[in-house]
Protein backbone atom coordinates (compact mmCIF):
# COMPACT_ATOMS: atom_id res chain seq x y z
CA UNK A 1 0.00 0.00 0.00
CA UNK A 2 1.45 3.06 -1.12
CA UNK A 3 1.52 6.59 1.12
CA UNK A 4 1.85 9.91 -0.27
CA UNK A 5 4.37 11.94 1.95
CA UNK A 6 5.83 15.35 1.43
CA UNK A 7 9.93 15.80 0.97
CA UNK A 8 12.36 18.76 0.00
CA UNK A 9 14.71 18.32 -2.44
CA UNK A 10 17.52 20.49 -4.16
CA UNK A 11 16.44 22.01 -7.12
CA UNK A 12 19.34 19.50 -8.66
CA UNK A 13 18.39 16.47 -7.15
CA UNK A 14 14.50 17.06 -8.69
CA UNK A 15 15.33 17.85 -12.40
CA UNK A 16 17.65 14.70 -12.48
CA UNK A 17 14.66 12.56 -10.63
CA UNK A 18 12.30 14.30 -13.67
CA UNK A 19 14.82 13.14 -16.57
CA UNK A 20 14.89 9.73 -15.28
CA UNK A 21 11.98 8.46 -13.62
CA UNK A 22 9.91 8.35 -17.35
CA UNK A 23 7.07 10.12 -15.52
CA UNK A 24 6.75 8.36 -12.25
CA UNK A 25 8.65 9.87 -10.02
CA UNK A 26 7.35 7.49 -7.08
CA UNK A 27 8.41 4.17 -8.65
CA UNK A 28 11.62 5.54 -9.42
CA UNK A 29 12.17 6.06 -5.90
CA UNK A 30 10.58 3.08 -4.26
CA UNK A 31 12.86 1.13 -6.25
CA UNK A 32 16.51 1.99 -4.90
CA UNK A 33 14.57 2.35 -1.62
CA UNK A 34 13.08 -1.01 -1.46
CA UNK A 35 16.59 -2.45 -2.68
CA UNK A 36 18.37 -1.09 -0.01
CA UNK A 37 15.63 -2.27 2.58
CA UNK A 38 16.59 -6.03 1.11
CA UNK A 39 20.19 -5.48 1.28
CA UNK A 40 19.63 -4.27 5.01
CA UNK A 41 17.19 -7.35 6.12
CA UNK A 42 20.16 -9.46 4.55
CA UNK A 43 22.85 -8.35 6.44
CA UNK A 44 20.58 -8.61 9.80
CA UNK A 45 19.57 -11.89 8.85
CA UNK A 46 22.93 -12.89 8.56
CA UNK A 47 24.04 -11.62 11.53
CA UNK A 48 21.32 -12.72 13.77
CA UNK A 49 21.93 -16.41 11.84
CA UNK A 50 25.39 -16.04 13.11
CA UNK A 51 24.68 -15.36 16.41
CA UNK A 52 22.40 -18.58 16.49
CA UNK A 53 25.36 -20.15 15.34
CA UNK A 54 27.70 -19.12 18.06
CA UNK A 55 24.85 -20.00 21.12
CA UNK A 56 26.01 -22.71 22.45
CA UNK A 57 22.85 -22.85 24.83
CA UNK A 58 20.35 -22.75 21.26
CA UNK A 59 22.71 -24.69 19.51
CA UNK A 60 22.28 -27.68 22.40
CA UNK A 61 17.97 -26.74 22.21
CA UNK A 62 18.21 -27.40 18.70
CA UNK A 63 19.99 -30.38 18.53
CA UNK A 64 16.88 -31.48 21.02
CA UNK A 65 14.94 -31.16 18.37
CA UNK A 66 16.22 -33.56 16.42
Amino acid sequence: MKQKIAIALDRDLLSFIDRQAQGNRSDYLNSPIAQERRKILEQETIAALQADIQDLEYQAEIAQWG
